[in-house]
């Protein structure tokens, strides 16, 4: 009996690439691609190659089998051999070697020429290294290459992007996939962490249609919904459901830190404070960059957020019960009926 297998989209393929930043989404995207590969869903001849600062990080991505090949971003040798295989300063790693076939250590290819072998470039790292990686990707990426990113915050990555590239920023796209995990690091990684998950992804004025569609073919292989928006939207809508939660978030925890008995309190938390809580161990140092790229708009949803708080406050202060209840009715109703990765509504869905 004959199968009938859908066609791998043309746009869907990659020879080299550069994954700069092998933490949890850079480790979870190469997994994806790895494995979308193995299955014939991604073309050409699927080479990974890591970019990090962090030695160790690179050693164990390659130890996973997440990456082939890394290369140190302060441009250090490449990496390509597990962990024992490192070199070592004052007991410090320095990098890594690849290993001929006669098992002699040799020295990778430097980060120059890796960005000059890629063919799709994706930044998994924080806005300021992104910003220093940049003006390296710049000066050796090739003419035919893609790049994009995974970052928070979009538009001031696409400045970033604008100002390194010059006539090149038209190969760029930026992007923002809507997952993550409690944990961080390669070691949290996982090849399905975008099935069914969304993937902003914001293409620049300047930019002609073939990169958005090969970054979009990539992300549909591994399983996400693409969909596209302005830089300056998501940051708007960013900053109301994804970077105001999580300020709220470390702010709650730090009230109870700064109680009289914090240590009882956390011992009788319960699930509430559980769900509540949870993303108040994201990464601080991320969220201080975010907090930094797209201040405007988090200001802007803080004030709108604190002005309901005062609204309700006045409210229980006043025993006004009536409008304590209708804003819960009105809260829980919109809560009840929403489903994570519903279509927006349109204004006519608005109007009703």
């Amino acid at each position: 009996m004959n199968v009938q297998h859908k066609a791998v989209d043309p746009a869907a393929q990659f020879d080299t690439l550069l994954v700069c930043g092998v933490g949890l989404i850079g480790g979870s995207f190469a997994r994806a691609l790895r494995e979308a590969h193995h299955a014939g869903r991604v073309g050409g001849i699927g080479r990974i190659v890591g970019v990090d600062r962090d030695p160790a990080a690179l050693a164990q991505a390659r130890s996973l089998g997440v990456i082939d090949e890394g290369v140190v971003f302060d441009g250090l040798p490449a990496m390509a051999a597990p962990t024992d295989a490192l070199p070592t300063v004052d007991g410090a790693r320095v990098g890594s070697v690849r290993a001929s076939s006669g098992g002699t250590p040799v020295p990778g290819l430097s980060l120059s020429e890796q960005i000059a072998q890629a063919d799709v470039i994706v930044l998994c790292m924080p806005v300021a290294a992104s910003v220093a990686l940049l003006q390296r990707i710049a000066q050796s990426m090739r003419a035919d290459a893609v790049l994009t990113d995974v970052g928070s915050t979009k538009q001031d990555i696409c400045t970033a992007a604008a100002a390194s590239l010059g006539p090149m920023i038209d190969r760029f796209v930026a992007g923002h996939p809507i997952a993550g995990a409690a944990s961080s690091g390669i070691a949290a990684s996982t090849a399905d962490l975008f099935q069914q998950r969304d993937v902003i992804l914001c293409p620049l004025e300047a930019e002609n249609a073939g990169p958005t569609e090969r970054v979009t073919a990539l992300w549909q292989a591994v399983g996400a919904r693409v969909r596209l928006m302005s830089a300056t939207t998501h940051d708007a809508v960013f900053a109301s459901v994804s970077h105001l939660p999580h300020l709220l978030a470390f702010a709650y925890i730090t009230h109870i830190l700064e109680t009289s008995d914090p240590v009882q309190r956390f011992a009788m938390a319960g699930t509430g404070f559980r769900d509540f809580s949870r993303i108040a161990a994201s990464s601080p140092d991320m969220w201080r960059d975010i907090c930094v790229a797209n201040r405007d708009a988090i200001l802007t949803e803080l004030d709108a957020y604190t002005a309901v708080l005062a609204r309700l406050r006045t409210a229980v202060d006043a025993g006004d019960t009536a409008a304590t209840r209708a804003l819960f009715d009105r809260a829980r109703d919109a809560r009840a009926g929403w489903t994570m990765g519903a279509a927006p509504a349109t204004s006519a869905d608005k109007a009703q």
